[in-house]
């Protein structure tokens, strides 16, 4: 299964998502690759932002490999899933999407436990770093949600 995270601008959140999400998955044994983009350009090939790489490797995970990137027509077609950080980024995606490839799309806390009381990981970007460690906090909640769903989806296809 492929999954790629989206966020705004592919240095706060969704590489987060990718870090940890990687690290969960392979610790569950869930074959998946991992891959995270943004909605917009603005970082192309920059690193995770400073604050979230604190905050996750405080935690053990690790951003190796990851740059941000921009969303690209062709991964509507090449990810089985794509999770929006947030309501405002599932919305650029809806309308970028072809009509095909809809179904792909949700936001990442979709199977969270209280998806209706927290539905979107909120952008640290311009907030302290309680920011950071709250959605740090929701993606390891929502990591940990998402892959119970996936293993109980793939042995029911089983």
């Amino acid at each position: 299964m492929k999954l790629l995270f989206v966020c705004l601008g592919n240095i706060c959140r969704s590489p987060t998502a990718h870090a940890v999400f990687r690290t969960k998955a392979m610790q569950a044994g869930l074959s998946v690759e991992v891959e995270s983009a943004g909605t917009s350009a603005y970082h192309q090939g920059a690193l995770p932002d400073k604050r979230s790489v604190a905050a996750a490797e405080a935690r053990g995970y690790h951003f190796k490999g990851i740059h941000a990137r921009a969303v690209k027509t062709d991964d509507f077609r090449y990810y089985d899933r794509i999770y929006a950080m947030d309501q405002q980024n599932l919305l650029d995606l809806q309308q970028c999407c072809p009509a095909e490839h809809q179904h792909k799309l949700a936001l990442f806390l979709c199977c969270h436990p209280e998806f209706d009381k927290q539905s979107e990981v909120p952008d640290p970007y311009y907030g302290g770093l309680r920011g950071f460690e709250l959605v740090l906090d929701l993606i390891e909640q929502g990591s940990t949600a998402l892959i119970e769903h996936l293993v109980t989806e793939i042995n029911s296809v089983s």
